[in-house]
């Protein structure tokens, strides 16, 4: 097939002006059009009043090989690429050594449905619970303040991915098309089509819950064997090599081939792994709050009268500040539609996170406003910014009244320095609830600076996200692991052979997608070590 990219169509037109699009840019006649298939859409809203949408299209004709002789030096004119999955092994007959994931969020997830479909047998642990139990007591704590600390927002099965947007897009360099096989996966558990085609596919908490559960059962019945409640609290090493894994109950399950795809708030499992000497270093990673506008703000500053449009559905944002003392603040996890959760997993700590549904049909617009720092703000060794975070979200406690609900302070009396008394015209979403305060206590004075720098600038490329009634709710602190457990070209510890390090928890990915196409990754890589020593 052919490939041709960048065909712009107005927002409402028919279904034939593909069909002619195509016609008109090659050149041909309709009969020799057998078929095209639409591989993305998005759009190009900068001219609200004339919104674009921009196709990519593979198109099949009766005259391929010529058309792509005529069209050999066009940018936009190529060959459709081959992106179907290909695995790189297969299991042995006589598998003696079964592989562990350790973990069963979107890394895990991938690593062992990939793994059980090359035969492999994983052994998956995750230390909190199924997802239907998570999510039950995942409400119980945003409704009755009661935290399960095993399951919760961070823990427990689809991981910390499945409350939150579902967004499925990332920024990652995919030469081997790999988040093709992961939309794939989702389809088949039952994600909507549209997800293989949009430009920011999204799938929703609800959903997200119903295809984990399939893709589970798959593993299942390729021969995996997942266990819940599961934590494992101490690891096996013989002679630098990883040996096995020692769980909460005592039991020793052998394996030379671990991976590690624990999510960025397994703080005790990055104890225990520096305990046992496994080379971690600490990373960049950023801190700040939620902000929260009304939805119907974000939609008519962003699409202009074409706000409400069922294509663009409800309005997003991606949003950068370089600040004048070389900080940057940046939006992060913008959730349109949706609502502001509480996410921590120790007791006594408050910390923000945002959530959306499929339909995005919530009333207000939310995204973690953060700041950059990097291991110069919290020196100590490679745990110290797991301390900061701690230190950062027990405040937040205490400034949220000691009862999990969280600090928070509208936009303009955070901007003037004050206390907020009363709320405006912007609800708050958070649950369990939140404590109107003053937040530039809640952050360092370099982190209160930047962001009080960089909503006003914001606001130059949003009209209205400097709004006085806009809302800020504090403290945003995992938005990625604070260490990184360093890794070799064959993705196993530089310190520990066998050992995998994998997903957020590792330092080698951020959101849904860049996690689950590292659980890809790491499943080739430890297929392909298994194989080597038979």
């Amino acid at each position: 097939m052919i490939r041709l990219t960048n065909i712009q169509l107005p927002l409402d037109h028919d279904e034939s002006a593909i069909r002619s699009a195509v016609l008109a840019f090659l050149s041909i006649n309709d009969h020799e059009l057998i078929s095209y298939h639409i591989h993305r859409r998005g759009y190009d809203a900068r001219k609200k009043t004339n919104i674009i949408l921009i196709y990519t299209l593979d198109v099949e004709t009766t005259k391929n090989e010529s058309l792509l002789e005529k069209f050999a030096d066009h940018q936009l004119v190529k060959p459709t690429p081959d992106m179907s999955y290909k695995f790189v092994a297969q299991a042995p007959k006589q598998l003696e050594d079964r592989p562990i994931v350790i973990g069963f969020g979107p890394c895990g997830l991938l690593a062992g449905l990939v793994l059980a479909q090359m035969g492999y047998k994983p052994i998956i642990l995750d230390r909190g619970k199924e997802v239907r139990e998570r999510t039950k007591d995942t409400f119980g704590f945003w409704r009755k303040k009661i935290l399960n600390t095993e399951s919760n927002v961070q823990f427990g099965e689809g991981g910390a991915g499945t409350f939150s947007d579902g967004k499925l897009y990332s920024q990652v360099k995919d030469p081997n098309h790999y988040s093709r096989k992961v939309l794939h996966e989702f389809v088949e558990a039952g994600a909507p089509e549209e997800i293989l085609f949009v430009s920011k596919p999204h799938i929703g908490t609800f959903r997200l819950v119903s295809m984990v559960e399939k893709m589970r059962a798959r593993i299942i019945e390729l021969g995996g064997e997942i266990r819940f409640s599961a934590r494992v609290d101490d690891i096996q090493i013989e002679d630098g090599k990883i040996s096995g894994v020692v769980l909460a109950n005592g039991e020793v399950i052998k394996s030379s081939h671990v991976a590690l795809a624990i999510g960025h708030s397994a703080r005790d499992t990055f104890e225990m792994l520096h305990a046992k000497d496994v080379y971690i270093e600490a990373k960049p990673f950023s801190v700040g709050f939620r902000i929260e506008h009304q939805q119907s703000l974000i939609d008519e500053a962003r699409f202009g009268p074409n706000a409400g449009n069922e294509i663009l559905g409800a309005a997003d944002y991606k949003l950068v500040h370089h600040c004048k003392g070389g900080r940057s603040v940046y939006s992060f996890c913008m959730c349109p539609g949706g609502t502001v959760v509480a996410a921590t997993s120790e007791e006594n700590r408050v910390v923000t996170n945002g959530m959306s549904q499929y339909s995005r049909a919530e009333r207000n617009a939310n995204s973690a406003i953060v700041v950059g720092i990097d291991p110069t703000d919290y020196p100590g060794g490679p745990l110290a910014g797991i301390e900061f975070q701690r230190q950062l979200e027990s405040n937040a406690y205490r400034l949220g009244g000691e009862n999990y609900d969280a600090p928070a302070q509208k936009v303009g009396d955070f901007l003037k320095g004050v206390s907020s008394e009363a709320l405006g015209t912007v609800e708050p979403s958070f649950k369990p609830g939140i404590k109107l305060t003053d937040l530039s206590h809640a952050l360092p004075d370099f982190c209160i600076d930047a962001i009080r720098e960089a909503i006003p600038a914001f606001n130059r490329k949003i009209k209205g996200f400097a709004l006085d009634d806009a809302l800020l709710t504090g403290v945003e602190t995992r938005t990625s692991a604070p260490i990184c457990i360093k890794r070799g070209p064959d993705f196993q510890s530089i310190s520990t052979k066998g050992l995998f390090p994998a997903g957020e928890g590792a330092g080698y990915a951020g959101g849904i997608m860049s996690a689950a196409i590292d659980g890809i990754k790491v499943a080739e890589a430890m297929a392909l070590s298994i194989n080597a020593q038979r």
